[in-house]
């Protein structure tokens, strides 16, 4: 169909057009319909799904992060009961004050038990307070051969309480030999001194 043709048609007899001319009035009336749908209407809605989509991404990976923490949840709980078993235990082999005594018989036992002479056998006037326990330093100067005293450090450290020679020293006298050390031992504090102990290093405590 030719430009002239298309000229002379009369657009207030459409129906009477060529078949050609129809189809193209009608694809214009399409596309201006749907570009029309989408300018009013469909790009909200396409924004709104991807909005939705971005979401639902979003939820997904918080489920999947929220179902791998609630398959480890039993194992975390183990870990947390083992952990407060074993610091049950280390804690079982800190001494109270009213046992603190008997310890220190039992230190000097171990030396005495060895043979071995105390020159010295002198507790800190203060323990060293920390966060649930306190430490008391004792320092020490004990005469004997080389043998009995090693064997004093070995009775030491298979004490059921924790204590532990520190600062070390050897000297040799007429004697035999002279073992300088401090030997600490620990005790756990009791809840009145825990508390008094976080009153105190607050802010503003007084002193």
């Amino acid at each position: 169909m030719t430009l002239d043709e298309l000229k002379r048609l009369d657009p207030n007899k459409i129906g009477s057009w060529p078949i050609l001319p129809k189809l193209g009035v009608l694809l214009l009336l399409l596309l201006a319909l749907v570009f029309a749908s989408y300018w009013f209407d469909w790009q909200d809605q396409i924004a709104e799904i991807d909005s939705a989509k971005a979401k639902e991404e979003q939820l997904r990976t918080s489920f999947l992060a929220k179902k791998k923490q609630a398959v480890a949840l039993p194992a975390y709980r183990k870990q947390l009961a083992d952990i407060e078993s074993q610091f049950g235990a280390l804690l079982k082999q800190l001494p109270g004050k009213s046992e603190m005594d008997a310890l220190l018989t039992d230190i000097n036992q171990a030396g005495l038990g060895r043979g071995l002479q105390f020159e010295l056998f002198r507790p800190a006037a203060q323990e060293v307070r920390r966060d649930f326990y306190a430490e008391l330093p004792i320092t020490v100067r004990v005469t004997g051969n080389y043998h009995d005293i090693g064997a004093f450090a070995s009775d030491i450290g298979r004490l059921s309480r924790i204590v532990t020679l520190n600062d070390i020293g050897l000297t040799s006298g007429k004697d035999g030999l002279s073992l300088d050390a401090t030997a600490k031992t620990f005790r756990y504090l009791d809840e009145s001194e825990i508390s008094a102990q976080k009153k105190a290093t607050k802010p503003g405590a007084k002193k």
